[in-house]
C-alpha cells in the first residue's frame, strides 16, 4: 500500500519548507535546556519526520486496508459497557505499542514532547486511512494535553525554571494513564435540550460541606464517551436576573469526571453508560449517551469559568476536524482519480475527459488550499499557547523588553489563529461532503455500491458540518470577527479594499492580479454585510437610551 506520508508530496513539503519549525521547536524544547531532548531544530525535525514516516507506513498497512471491515463491524454494548470489535482493538493495541498516545506529552510524564503541529499533521494521515479511527485516537493524547493545559492555566502545575520541565501537575496520574494507552477521555457538552446553545445546559454540579463536587445530569452524542475521563461542562450557578454575571454562560463550570474506577481487578461504574448510538458513518468511533448521578468530580479553574475552558477544548477540536477532513479529502480524491484512470469510455479513460479532469483538478486544488489554511491555523494557535506559557512561567527571568516582545508576538499569533479557525472548520467540513459526493459521481453506478468504498466516505463526511460546531456557527463566527475588525479600524479596512482593487487592475503579475481580485471581492462582500448590519442596528437604537448606543450597536 505504500506509505501515506511519503506518497503525499504536499504534506512532505510542509515538513521540508512550509513550516517555520525554529521558533516552535525552541519553545517546545524549552530553548534546548532539557538534558533528554534534541539539541537543535534540525535534530528535532528529523525525529518528527521519522514519526510521520512510521505512522504513514502503519496507516497504509494496518488501517486503510481494513477500513471496510471497520465500517461493517459494530461496537458491542452489553451490561452497560462498550467493547471494540477485534480489528479495531488490534489497531489501537498497535498504536499503544508505538506509544503514539504520548506524542505531545512531556517526556517527564512518559511522552515524546513533540509539538502539537506534528500531531495535527499525522492526524491527516490517520484520517486518510479511516476518519473514525482518527476520531477515537484524538481523544487520547488530546485529552491528556488538555489536562496539562488546564492545570497550567489554573496554577496547579510546578515547572523547573532552569530546564522548563514539569516538577508536579494536578492530574499527573491521569495523564500518565492516557499516555500509556490504558485510558482515554472525551468532552461532554450536548444534552437532550441543549447543544450549540450552551446557555440552555442543565447538567448540574453541587458542592458538599467538605468542598467536594458532584455532577448530576445526562450528556449525549459524546464521541468516545465510553472513555474513563470526561470533561463535563455543568451548571453551578443559578441566576433569575438576566443581567447577573452568573446568568446563562456565566453560570457554567468545567469539571473533570472519572466515570469508573478499578477495584480488585473489577470495574466499578461511577456514571452510567446508557447507550451507544447507531450512526450513518464513523462506525469505528463510539458515540455514547451517559448519565451522572452525584458522580464525584474535580472542578477545573474557578466557578463560572466553564465556558472559557470549553472554548479552549473546542478550538483545538475544530483544528483537529480540519485535519481529519483533509484526510478524507485526500482519500476521496485518490480513490476517484485511480478509478478514473482505469475506467474507459468513448475511446479513452474518463480522467482524460475534460469535465472529469476538471473535477479532479479542482479537488486537488481544494486539498492544497485547505492544508495551507490548516497548517497556518495550527501553527499560530500553538505558538500563541506556548508563548503564553513562557510569559506565565518564565516571567521573572524575562527583561521588560523581552516580555513586551513576547506579548506582542502572542497577540499576533492569537489573532492569526482566531481569524482562520472557524473558516478552516467550515471549509474543510463542506468540502469533505462535496468531494465525497463528487467521488461517487466520478465512479458512476459502482460508486453507489459498497464495492469501491466511495459511498462510505460520503457517510463518514456527513458529520463534519455538524459536530464540533456546525457550519452555520462557524460562518457566523467568521462574519462576526470580520465585522468587529472593521468597526475597530474602519480606515484600515477601506485602505485594504482600495489597494486590492488597484492591484486587481494594475498588477502585471497574473497570479497577483487574480489574488487581488479575490481580495477585492471579499472586501466588497464584507462592505455589503457591514452596511446591512449597521442599518438593522441603527434602526434598533431607538429602543435604547443615547448613553447605551455604543454597547447596543456592538452587541
Amino acid at each position: 500500500m505504500g506509505n501515506y506520508f511519503k506518497d503525499n508530496e504536499d504534506l512532505v513539503f510542509y515538513f521540508e519548507r512550509g513550516i517555520d519549525w525554529g521558533p516552535l521547536v525552541e519553545l517546545t524544547e524549552h530553548h534546548f535546556r532539557s538534558p533528554d531532548g534534541p539539541k537543535s531544530t534540525e535534530e528535532a525535525v528529523e525525529l518528527y519526520r521519522d514519526v510521520a514516516d512510521l505512522i504513514g507506513q502503519f496507516v497504509a498497512d494496518e488501517v486503510a486496508p481494513h477500513s471496510a471491515q471497520l465500517d461493517r463491524e459494530k461496537v458491542g454494548f452489553e451490561n452497560g459497557e462498550a467493547t471494540h470489535p477485534a480489528r479495531l482493538q488490534g489497531i489501537f493495541d498497535q498504536i499503544q505499542a508505538m506509544e503514539l498516545h504520548g506524542m505531545c506529552i512531556p517526556r517527564e510524564l512518559g511522552g515524546m514532547n513533540s509539538p502539537l503541529m506534528l500531531y495535527f499533521l499525522t492526524s491527516e494521515i490517520i484520517g486518510r486511512g479511516d476518519v473514525s479511527v482518527m476520531a477515537h485516537h484524538g481523544f487520547h493524547g488530546g485529552m491528556a494535553s488538555a489536562m496539562l493545559m488546564f492545570s497550567l492555566r489554573e496554577g496547579t502545575t510546578k515547572i523547573d525554571p532552569d530546564t522548563g520541565t514539569i516538577l508536579e501537575t494536578r492530574f499527573e496520574r491521569f495523564v500518565r494513564e492516557i499516555a500509556s494507552g490504558e485510558a482515554w477521555g472525551c468532552m461532554d457538552i450536548t444534552e437532550p435540550d441543549a447543544g450549540s446553545d450552551m446557555a440552555r445546559l442543565r447538567c448540574k454540579a453541587e458542592q458538599d460541606a467538605a468542598g467536594n463536587w458532584f455532577v448530576t445530569g445526562m450528556k449525549l452524542f459524546i464521541t468516545s464517551g465510553h472513555g474513563k475521563y470526561h470533561f463535563v461542562i455543568a451548571r453551578t450557578e443559578e441566576a433569575s436576573d438576566p443581567d447577573d454575571p452568573f446568568a446563562g454562560l456565566g453560570g457554567l463550570s468545567m469539571f473533570l469526571v472519572p466515570t469508573y474506577e478499578e477495584k480488585d481487578g473489577e470495574r466499578v461504574r461511577l456514571a452510567t453508560l446508557d447507550r451507544i448510538e447507531e450512526k450513518l458513518g464513523h462506525h469505528a468511533s463510539v458515540t455514547a449517551q451517559i448519565s451522572f448521578d452525584r458522580t464525584p468530580a474535580f472542578l477545573i479553574g474557578k466557578r463560572g469559568e466553564g465556558f472559557q475552558y470549553m472554548l479552549t477544548l473546542m478550538n483545538g477540536a475544530r483544528l483537529g476536524v480540519g485535519f481529519e477532513c483533509l484526510g478524507l479529502l485526500e482519500n476521496a480524491t485518490r480513490l476517484a482519480a485511480d478509478y478514473a484512470a482505469e475506467r474507459g469510455s468513448m475511446g479513452k479513460t474518463i480522467d482524460k475527459h475534460e469535465m472529469i479532469a476538471d473535477y479532479l483538478d479542482e479537488m486537488r486544488t481544494d486539498i492544497q488550499a485547505l492544508r495551507a489554511v490548516c497548517v497556518h491555523g495550527a501553527y499560530h494557535e500553538e505558538m500563541a499557547t506556548k508563548i503564553g506559557l513562557e510569559l506565565d512561567y518564565q516571567k521573572n527571568g524575562l527583561s521588560e523588553l523581552e516580555q513586551k516582545r513576547l506579548e506582542k508576538a502572542q497577540r499576533h499569533h492569537k489573532a492569526a489563529a482566531r481569524r482562520v479557525t472557524p473558516l478552516l472548520k467550515y471549509f474543510g467540513a463542506e468540502k469533505a461532503v462535496e468531494h465525497a459526493r463528487r467521488g461517487i459521481q466520478i465512479h458512476g453506478g459502482v460508486g453507489y455500491t459498497k464495492e469501491y468504498g466511495a459511498e462510505k466516505l460520503l457517510r463518514d463526511a456527513m458529520v463534519f458540518p455538524i459536530y464540533e460546531g456546525t457550519s452555520q456557527i462557524q460562518a457566523l463566527m467568521a462574519m462576526k470577527d470580520n465585522l468587529g475588525a472593521i468597526i475597530k479600524n474602519p480606515r484600515a479596512f477601506v485602505q485594504r479594499g482600495a489597494q486590492a482593487r488597484w492591484r486587481a487592475l494594475s498588477s502585471r503579475d497574473p497570479l497577483e492580479k487574480r489574488v487581488a481580485k479575490v481580495q477585492a471581492t471579499t472586501h466588497a462582500a464584507l462592505q455589503h454585510l457591514m452596511v446591512r448590519t449597521a442599518g438593522d442596528k441603527l434602526r434598533g437604537l431607538g429602543e435604547h437610551k443615547v448613553t447605551e448606543w455604543p454597547d447596543a450597536f456592538l452587541k
